[in-house]
């Protein structure tokens, strides 16, 4: 069996343990706010924009955003690894992004236009390397499009406002009151601290 299957069908397994947990939370405890919390975890709804695979690399070519760009454009205001990661969907290695530890307040935008994505509020340890976030600032800041790359199925989001790749959104956040995990690459983020900082 090659490693992307195992990948997949463990990823498989892991969502039907999580739907039975949740079952048998909601009959053993019908009503209790921790099952509750548990078993909310409901990743976004895909939009039906797919992305476009290029030598590997998918590629936001051919879509349509309030702020865009030529690729010759994103590279002269990106530097090499912020292109690779917002216009090529890449992704940096874990625990080595800028804003992994990074716990002011303050607010999340995106690194290609200025976006704003999340409040530092619902930012919490994963344990995963990345920054990770419960809940996006507003839902229409971002988009989530069905990923089905490197033989798993995910969810990928993006900037709505440039299309620029952010990571992907998990369904195990379990302890937010979202139970969802939006797992970001540094790289496409910039971090705003209040003003009071």
């Amino acid at each position: 069996m090659q490693l992307f299957e195992l990948k997949e069908r463990s990823f498989q397994l892991g969502e039907v343990v999580v739907r039975g947990l949740c079952r048998w939370l909601r009959h053993v405890h019908p009503s209790p706010a921790s099952a509750q919390l548990v078993c909310r975890s409901s990743v976004p709804e895909c939009t039906t924009r797919p992305g476009r695979y290029v030598g590997g690399a998918r590629t936001l070519t051919g879509m349509s955003y309030e702020v865009e760009r030529s690729n010759d454009e994103w590279r002269a205001v990106l530097n090499p690894q912020e292109f690779h990661i917002l216009r090529q969907a890449g992704t940096e290695p874990a625990f080595t992004g800028a804003l992994n530890d990074e716990w002011r307040a303050g607010e999340y935008v995106c690194r290609g236009c200025g976006n704003a994505l999340f409040r530092a509020q619902t930012k919490f340890d994963a344990g995963c390397g990345w920054p990770s976030f419960w809940e996006p600032l507003r839902a229409e800041s971002v988009e989530h499009l069905e990923d089905n790359s490197l033989g798993m199925r995910r969810v990928e989001v993006r900037c709505a406002r440039c299309g620029g790749h952010l990571g992907h959104v998990f369904p195990d956040g379990y302890g937010t009151p979202t139970g969802n995990r939006y797992c970001m690459n540094s790289a496409s983020l910039e971090f705003v601290p209040d003003d009071d900082e």
